[in-house]
Order: C-alpha cells, then structure tokens, then sequence
C-alpha cells in the first residue's frame, strides 16, 4: 500500500499520483506539464510507470494539467476506466480535443523549422484518433456517490468549487486487514467564486494530499476585487481604445460572463461591445448550461426567475477565424475576452499585436500566470514582448485582477485543511517552491501539523505508522 508523486510535485502543473494497493494500481489524475518550453518537452518523456498495468484512473477535472496526458496514457497501453464528474466528463471532450489541435499545429510549426536544418520530422504529441480512444474510457460519476472501483480500493468525490465538475477525491485503500483514508484536495476553489458552490468541508482523513498552489498569498476581498473591475470599466472611456481579457476557456471565461450580467448596469457595460473570441470558451459554456444543477443559491435564483446569468444583450460570439481578424480592425469600444489564460497561444496573442502598443489599451490578467509564461512576463511589468519574431513595446496599462482567481488563497487552503479532525499529516502538492514551504510553516506553526513537500518520484509506504512519515526516493543512498 503506498502512494508515488509523479507530478505537480514542486511545481504546479502536471498532475499525477500513483496508489498501489492490493496489486492494483489507480492513478489519480493525469495531467499536462505546462509553462516554459523545456517543462513541456518532458511531456514527450515515457512515463515513469507501465500504462498497461495502470487498473483505473481517477480524474478530478478537466483542466489540461490534470487531465492533458490522458490521451498518452492511452496510447501507451491503459485499457481501464477514467473515473470522474458528470461535468468533467463533458468538459474533457472539449479540452482534450482542443489540446490534440495544438498539438497538430505545434509539431507543424516544429517540422518547417526542422526542414530548414535538414532535421527529420517529429509527430505530434497525440492525436485527434487518441483523443477519441481515450474518451471511450471516461465514466461519469456524481458527488457523495461512493463507489468500490477495484477490490480493497474505494473512491468518493466532492465538490472542490474550482470550475464546473472539479472535485475532492476522498479515496479508501484496504489491504491485509489495514485501512487507510487519503483526501486529494484536487484544486480547491476560492469561496465565494460567481456561481459556483464552495468547496465541501471534510473532516476525517489519514493522510491529506494538498494543493499549494497559492500558498504564499492571500487574494484581494471579493468586494474590493469588483470595485476594481467597476473602475476599469467604468472610467475607461469606451471611446478611446479597447479593454482585451486573456481568460482560460474553461471556468475562468464563465464567471466573467456571470460577474458581467450581474454587475451590467453598475459597470457601464452597456458602452461596450462585448466578443467571446474562443471557440473552446463557447463550446464550454454550453457545457455549464447544460449542468445548471451544480450551479451555487444566487445563479440558481437567477435560473428561477427566468434569467439566463450567462447571457449578455451586447455580447458577440465569434467562433471563426474570419470572425475573430475582423476585430483586428477595432480601435475602440471593445471588450475583449480571449485565450489563452496565461497568454501562450491562441488568438489572444493576435490582439496584443494590434493592441498591447497602443496606450489606451487595458489588459486585464484575471487568473494564474505560470512562471515561464507570456502572461507571467507582463504580469511581472515587461515593457517589450516578442510575438512572432516581432519585438514591441508594451504601452498597454496591465491590471492583474487577483480577486478572480478560480484556487483558493492561503487562507482558504489553511482553514480547509483545520476542519480535518487529528490534524492528520499532509502532502503539499501542486505549487511552486516558495509558495509550498510558506504554506508549510504556517499549518506547521499554527496547527502543528505534520507536512510533507515530496519532489519527483517521492514514495511513501502507507502501510507503516502514518506519524513521522518519511518520503523515499528509490536510487537515492540514504
């Protein structure tokens, strides 16, 4: 009985943790790892494990860094169940399938270069094929539904309230007469976050498996955080230039159509026009309509009274590529919400080649920035970026809208984990160094808690006393 950390392990993306118990063997996500090119070239490595043995795969959302390398997964031989929400599943159609696009458009782009040096070609990291064999193996489940998957080992999810679907995993593994419980907190949202519910509180645990993914920071108050989006668009004058909003298609995209419809009137948004420019981000927000029942008290009386929160009178869709260079030709009075959320690609990049050097431009960055990314830079007052071998200088004014984010803050990863009875040992995952150690000293200063950091390949034997745990490197002289 143990458990492998095989991603998001000192850094945030990637996701991936190995449960062995009984002789089967689950993982609990699978994710892409993202950020700087070289984070990603590791995503062509092998796995660190045999697919084909792999019994069932627990997923605990859509996002691509909790579910990216499924379809590697699959096409290294995984023939078992991905187990996950109702909402999850419909919303990894859309992600997995816009992730197999890229990958397509990436080792094009690869391959002329690698021409022109008289390198061979390279293929894509998946393709369209292995998404839809890995879609096959997707099995929905609801919230509070516990579910014996293998012999000896159990699962249970909980809404985690970070986008629509996510979940806490609670998971039971039974062998040789011992029981341990895991809690993976999975990517715990922000409480309070446009219409979603919060993350359920859990109180029993033997080992608690954490997100830190803001772990050194607390967010702004939600009420401060709207009368910053009050001022920008209020005081911007639609006349002079347009406001453009890098935003992950999925989650992030929702809940600024949400704030947009209940704060219209009070923002001024009837000045502007309003363009949804990601197909991925329509696609999904179908999604979210369609699961209206996960929706929290205040949309759902929304939902009541007849009212779509979703909707705009001024909001334009533009599915197209046609659509989308046509609003190359704004100069102003646009808002502008596009991806990709931390500004690596997709047609965001395209507006900052005709906005970002234009003074009267807002850009509003409303979620994560992963270290290495575009939106990193600006978020850290880049003055010049490059945008296809192009330099320009940026003269836009950049907002960083921290209030949004869709992850808990340091609070809130604290006061969830304080609701577990015994203060039972934790496991911090999903953040980046400094982020991970300053959350660790505060649930060990003020709750004592035992807390673990594990790097790349850290085992942990669950089968010994779960005090004073001790992580394992296998290769390494101790």
């Amino acid at each position: 009985m143990r458990i492998e950390f095989w991603g998001a392990a000192q850094e945030v993306t990637g996701a991936c943790f190995l449960l062995e118990c009984g002789g089967y063997k689950v993982l609990v996500d699978c994710g892409m790892i993202q950020g700087r090119r070289r984070d990603e070239l590791r995503n062509r490595e092998p796995f660190p494990f045999d697919p084909a043995t792999i019994d069932a795969v627990v997923l605990t959302h859509a996002h691509i860094d909790h579910s990216g390398r499924l379809p590697l997964l699959v096409k290294a031989g995984f023939r078992g169940k991905i187990l996950t929400h109702r909402a999850s599943r419909d919303l990894c159609e859309i992600l997995l399938r816009d992730a197999a696009h890229l990958a397509a458009q990436d080792a094009e782009l690869d391959n002329r270069k690698r021409a022109r040096k008289g390198l061979p070609p390279v293929e894509p990291l998946f393709t369209t094929a292995d998404v839809e064999r890995t879609l096959q193996h997707l099995r929905a489940l609801e919230y509070g539904e516990r579910r014996q998957i293998l012999p000896g080992i159990a699962i249970r999810l909980r809404d985690a309230g970070h986008i629509l679907g996510s979940a806490i995993v609670e998971v039971w593994l039974s062998e040789g007469g011992l029981t341990r419980k895991l809690v993976f907190s999975g990517d715990l949202g922000h409480r309070g976050t446009p219409m979603l519910r919060d993350p359920e509180l859990i109180d029993a645990a033997d080992l608690v498996i954490l997100e830190s993914t803001y772990g050194d920071r607390e967010h702004r108050s939600w009420e401060s955080t709207w009368a910053e989006m009050a001022e920008i668009f209020t005081e911007t004058r639609a006349g002079r230039g347009n406001i453009l909003i890098p935003a992950f298609a999925v989650g992030r995209t929702q809940e600024l159509l949400y704030s947009f419809h209940r704060h219209f009137d009070q923002w001024g948004l009837g000045r502007w026009q309003i363009f949804l420019d990601s197909p991925m981000a329509i696609q999904a927000t179908q999604v979210y309509r369609r699961h209206d029942d996960l929706f929290d008290r205040e949309a759902s009386a929304m939902l009541a009274r007849g009212e779509d929160p979703l909707k705009l009178p001024n909001l334009h869709l533009t599915p197209e590529p046609e659509d989308s260079m046509a609003l190359n030709r704004i100069r102003a009075g646009a808002i502008i919400i596009a991806g990709s959320g931390m500004c690596e690609g997709g047609r965001i990049r395209h507006h900052f080649k005709h906005n970002i050097w234009r003074e009267e431009t807002q850009v509003l960055i409303v979620g994560f920035q992963a270290e290495g990314t575009l939106g990193r830079r600006l978020v850290d007052g880049a003055r010049r970026i490059r945008l296809w071998g192009e330099t320009m200088k940026v003269r836009a004014k950049i907002h960083t809208i921290g209030g949004l984010s869709a992850h808990a803050g340091q609070q809130g990863l604290f006061d969830w984990y304080a609701n577990f009875d015994g203060r039972p040992p934790v496991c911090l995952v999903h953040g980046e160094p400094t982020a991970m150690e300053t959350l660790a000293r505060r649930l060990q200063d003020e709750l004592t808690a035992e807390v673990l950091q594990p790097r790349l390949g850290a085992v942990l034997d669950l089968s010994q006393p779960l005090r004073k745990l001790t992580l394992q490197y296998p290769g390494e002289r101790h």
